[in-house]
């Protein structure tokens, strides 16, 4: 581990033994590792769950070439080496074919992430994630937000901020920009909060 002036900060390789031994031995676990730090990701909820199959059908219908990925890690931040496990990522359906856990995130068009219900949701997908996932370039960013009840769309990557982000509530239509490039009926995710 090394040390900066912020405290102690973990290395990748470090990073990458505990959330291989994490995922072995804790049922559930997922954890991952943004600006310098180790985290872990919530067990979904039944809710959680349907929002990201919601999602896959809708993906599906319009861009059948497209698979969304629940399951792939993604390398993040460049210079920092960073690790995310979005809950999902868009992508041709042979994209992390032999990439391993962690996955290059070049051919990802937009990744997503659905808020639960933690205390670290706020950091995690409100600041840290959006900052991780442009600095890495993906196109688009949509967070399915459960606690405002938005669907926020963050797109025009540039450095370490989106500079496009449009926030719709629930019920509303939702136009996800190129490269994706379709519509969303949001409707359907009102009955997805507590």
């Amino acid at each position: 581990m090394s040390v900066t002036s912020d405290g102690p900060q973990m290395l990748v390789t470090e990073f990458e033994e505990r959330a291989r031994h994490a995922d072995r031995s804790t049922e559930g676990a997922r954890l991952e590792f943004i600006n310098g730090h180790l985290g872990g990701k919530a067990v979904p909820d039944g809710d959680h769950g349907r929002v990201i199959q919601w999602l896959t059908r809708i993906c599906m219908q319009h861009r059948p070439d497209l698979w969304l990925d629940p399951t792939q890690g993604l390398v993040v931040e460049a210079c920092r080496g960073g690790r995310a496990r979005p809950d999902g990522s868009l992508a041709p359906s042979e994209a992390f074919v032999g990439q391993g856990e962690w996955a290059d995130p070049a051919p990802v068009l937009p990744v997503v992430e659905v808020t639960s219900y933690d205390s670290d949701t706020d950091r995690r997908e409100r600041v840290d994630k959006p900052r991780a996932y442009a600095e890495t370039g993906i196109p688009v960013y949509l967070l399915i937000d459960r606690d405002t009840c938005e669907v926020k769309v963050h797109s025009r990557p540039d450095g370490g901020r989106y500079e496009t982000v449009q926030a719709l509530p629930f019920g509303k239509e939702v136009a996800l920009p190129e490269p994706v490039g379709t519509a969303l009926d949001t409707e359907p995710l009102k009955n997805r909060v507590r």
